[in-house]
């Protein structure tokens, strides 16, 4: 393998020819050889975007002749179209607040510039990797920026995955509107209820899930670019400070907004813990929906079977028939692992001493991650599960006529205990409610019709009315 050599301050190093990191993404990779995934290819493209619009920048302002602008910014594209993305090595989890990944960058950058302008890799006499890509920068505002970007892009797809996961149980809300069963509380039976309904209160969790992130981004619109190191500004001009975030803006298309206390947005993590949370509340409800379909779905002869989830894929390796509920499960994993990633964010943040935080690049793996897989998943769960479930009816019906949950729509016309003492006779004697109302009351059969009414019995007021 033929090799380049590159020195730092602390010695040098064989690269590898054809690649285009350099000596500092090399000891990284050394250093931090942990076997895990490398950092997320999200981040790594919108920290090539700041460098593109510093490159941008620094030109207008006379400190990069054209042809090194150019040839920088060229660099970006390239990296930002993913045709580098063998180059980005360094793994998610590293010390240095970011600044090997940062480091990174700037050298794939560098080196592909130094292509374009006809040099070979490694000739940082052409475009050196911090004097020119990183001009003005410093890993403590380009970095946290990055992260900012890339979790407002991934903020607004899970908001429209969100609504479209609501639109679809909304319509299983109106397709089951006329689907009567049997409500549970404690997992033991209570009121009748509409199946409908249920799937309507679903719909109401997720359209609050959907408002709250879309809301969050809100929270992480504030950047430090300019600030450099600690958020003092440092080694960036004062035309550069407010350049570099207009520039931004453009190349972005967001809501972006120089902070005007850089040193908050360098120290301090918690907008990334605020919106974390959000995360987790938003994947208590699906969990909760996840578990709430695995058992409505269970048997489907020795359980609940009120409803039938799409079957996708064999369930056992020893039970033939058996299909599982493999969606569900896989979004209640989904689920656990964002609320997973919560507490490391909460840790990470909280962890962060004086000036700067240590442990950024935990903060960003985990909560990119839990934006990943929060979009994707709920994009797969609304496909692959929620569109395609079907209602037994028949399986609802037998499932409330066999309960005493009827018994409850009594308490009007024959008292608490009169009602309760009907319950009892229907669960030991193995009848209906109706049945023994006929049986042991002077009741109608068009007044206990009445009474019983589904209509009725699944919407605020006292069934039947009182007589008169």
């Amino acid at each position: 393998m033929n090799v380049r050599i590159e020195k730092d301050n602390i010695g040098e190093l064989e690269i590898p020819e054809s690649s285009y990191y350099g000596v500092n993404t090399k000891r990284a990779l050394e250093n931090f050889d942990l076997g895990t995934r490398s950092v997320n290819r999200k981040l790594i493209y919108e920290i090539a975007l700041i460098k593109k619009a510093a490159a941008m920048v620094n030109h207008r302002l006379k400190k990069l002749t054209k042809d090194k602008a150019q040839a920088i910014i060229k660099a970006c594209e390239e990296i930002i179209e993913g045709k580098c993305d063998q180059e980005f090595v360094v793994n998610a989890l590293q010390g240095g607040a970011g600044t090997s990944t940062n480091m990174n960058v700037n050298e794939v950058a560098a080196n592909r510039a130094i292509e374009i302008l006809g040099g070979k890799k490694g000739d940082y006499h052409l475009i050196h990797p911090l004097n020119d890509v990183n001009m003005s920068q410093s890993t403590n505002d380009v970095y946290p920026t990055a992260l900012r970007i890339a979790a407002i892009r991934l903020l607004r797809r899970l908001s429209y995955s969100l609504a479209d996961l609501q639109e679809a149980l909304q319509k299983k809300e109106n397709e089951f509107s006329d689907v009567l069963k049997l409500g549970r509380t404690e997992l033991m039976d209570a009121l009748p209820m509409m199946l409908g309904q249920e799937f309507g209160a679903y719909a109401k969790g997720i359209e609050r899930d959907r408002w709250r992130v879309y809301k969050g981004e809100e929270r992480l619109r504030q950047i430090n670019l300019g600030g450099t190191a600690i958020g003092t500004g440092m080694n960036a001009s004062h035309d550069y400070i407010f350049m570099i975030t207009d520039t931004i803006q453009e190349l972005t298309g967001l809501g972006l907004a120089r902070s005007d206390y850089p040193i908050d947005i360098t120290q301090n993590n918690d907008v990334f813990v605020e919106v974390s949370g959000l995360l987790k509340a938003c994947s208590t409800n699906l969990l909760k929906i996840s578990n709430d379909l695995r058992l409505l779905a269970s048997g489907p002869k020795g359980g609940v079977g009120e409803i039938e989830l799409p079957q996708r894929q064999a369930g056992s390796t020893i039970m033939p028939g058996k299909v599982n509920p493999v969606i569900p499960e896989m979004i209640g994993q989904v689920a656990m692992k964002v609320m997973a990633n919560d507490y490391a964010i909460t840790l990470a943040a909280s962890s962060g001493q004086l000036e700067l935080n240590s442990f950024m690049p935990l903060i960003a793996e985990s909560f990119l991650e839990s934006l990943e897989l929060l979009n994707q998943g709920v994009i797969i769960f609304r496909e692959k599960c929620i569109e395609g479930i079907q209602a037994q009816k028949e399986q609802c019906q037998a499932n409330l006529e066999r309960s005493t949950a009827l018994a409850a729509a009594l308490v009007h016309h024959i008292g608490y205990d009169r009602a309760s003492e009907l319950a009892g006779k229907a669960l030991r004697d193995n009848k209906s409610i109706c049945d023994v109302l006929k049986e042991e009351t002077t009741l109608s059969d068009s007044r206990i019709a009445e009474i019983l009414n589904p209509w009725e019995v699944t919407k605020p007021g006292i069934p039947g009315g009182l007589e008169k």
